[in-house]
């Protein structure tokens, strides 16, 4: 008996010994869910996070730029501000900050080089080149001095380039059978972008303000950069799918857009296409309300205005980065009479002509040019 009870005492023991390993198992694999739950959340919430990287990196870069700006029209403000509120601006001080503009506008001429000269005086005939592609896109040629080829970006997303040999090869009526096809790793964004040494610098799809540097005869990317401030609202409102309008002119890499801040006033970044880093900014008087395209010629931008529902372009709004010459007495400058609007504009410091796309056709326009006042 005492045998018997003993063995149904280690049976119950046994047995309850199990449920709690069974319930300890459970425990465990509940656990193991909830952790798996858990891990999958976190790494949903850190994809989220990298996809926003650049652009807050960007804001952040941008808001860090405003405040040293900010900083430094109080500094002076408060040099010249006595405590008592009564604003004596001391002779010495006035010296001073004359002899920094001075100074601050020799560096950006020494920059910019100063023997550029000459300002648009009007635009003298227009040439019908092709009409081929989409309602938007832009066509153009690299200003080098050995550079002979046409390239063709058509529309305002997409990462197909077609490459002639020259302007001839381009007019033919079967012109895609003699294009050589660039394919790009990236889509662009808008119809801003422009080919300059042999690069092409485009605005990358998809994302705020990247730049990218692609070289078309190697077919790869060699730089990149993010442009502070813009990428936010259009740089023109007639042209909504063109954030950042790059250009060249006889001083290099350009690029224009707009920014909340400045009320939409295009804004423009001089840029050094060999280390893609930021030289200048200037904000400009002139509003994107009403513009279509813009351009840059020997340190100025010409802005282009249309109406809503297309009509005769024209220039109306004019800014000098050199402040050389009085562009509030430059009368509007029209277009050659020719309904329609453009999605691109873009200057050809080699040939001294505008290429331009309007409405699906490609146009060349000569200039009037004079030498500044």
């Amino acid at each position: 008996m005492q045998d018997a009870a003993l063995m149904n005492y280690i049976d119950r023991r046994f047995l309850s010994l199990e449920k709690r390993l069974e319930k300890c198992n459970q425990d465990i694999l509940d656990y193991v869910e909830e952790f798996r739950d858990f891990s999958k959340m976190v790494l949903s919430r850190l994809a989220g996070l990298n996809n926003y990287k650049t652009e807050v990196k960007s804001e952040v870069e941008n808001l860090l730029a405003r405040i040293e700006r900010a900083q430094r029209d109080i500094d002076y403000f408060g040099s010249v501000t006595d405590s008592n509120t009564c604003i004596e601006v001391h002779e010495d001080l006035v010296k001073q900050q004359l002899f920094e503009e001075a100074e601050e506008k020799k560096k950006l001429k020494l920059m910019l080089n100063a023997s550029c000269d000459h300002m648009l005086a009007g635009i003298k005939s227009l040439k019908v080149v092709k009409k081929t592609g989409d309602k938007h896109g832009s066509w153009m040629k690299d200003p080098g001095k050995k550079h002979t080829k046409i390239y063709l970006l058509n529309g305002s997303a997409n990462n197909v380039i077609l490459e002639f040999a020259h302007i001839m090869a381009f007019m033919e009526s079967n012109h895609t059978l003699k294009a050589r096809r660039v394919i790009l790793p990236f889509p662009w964004e808008g119809t801003g972008h422009i080919m300059y040494q042999g690069f092409l610098f485009f605005h990358r799809y998809n994302s705020l303000n990247k730049i990218i540097k692609f070289n078309i005869q190697k077919r790869n990317i060699t730089d990149q950069m993010l442009l502070p401030g813009a990428g936010r609202i259009p740089a023109y409102q007639l042209s909504p799918s063109t954030k950042i309008d790059l250009a060249i002119d006889e001083q290099g890499l350009w690029a224009i857009h707009a920014e909340p801040e400045t009320g939409g006033n295009i804004v423009i970044t001089k840029i050094n296409h060999i280390t893609m880093a930021v030289e200048y900014t200037w904000e400009t008087s002139c509003n994107s309300k009403d513009a279509e395209a813009a351009f840059m010629a020997c340190n100025i931008l010409y802005v282009v205005y249309n109406s809503p529902s297309g009509g005769t372009s024209r220039i109306q709004c004019v800014y000098d980065v050199l402040d050389a010459v009085n562009t509030h007495e430059i009368p509007v400058l029209h277009f050659p009479k020719r309904q329609g609007s453009h999605s691109t504009i873009h200057y050809n410091p080699k040939e001294k002509q505008l290429f331009a796309w309007s409405d699906g056709s490609q146009i060349i326009y000569k200039l009037h040019t004079k030498q500044k006042v």
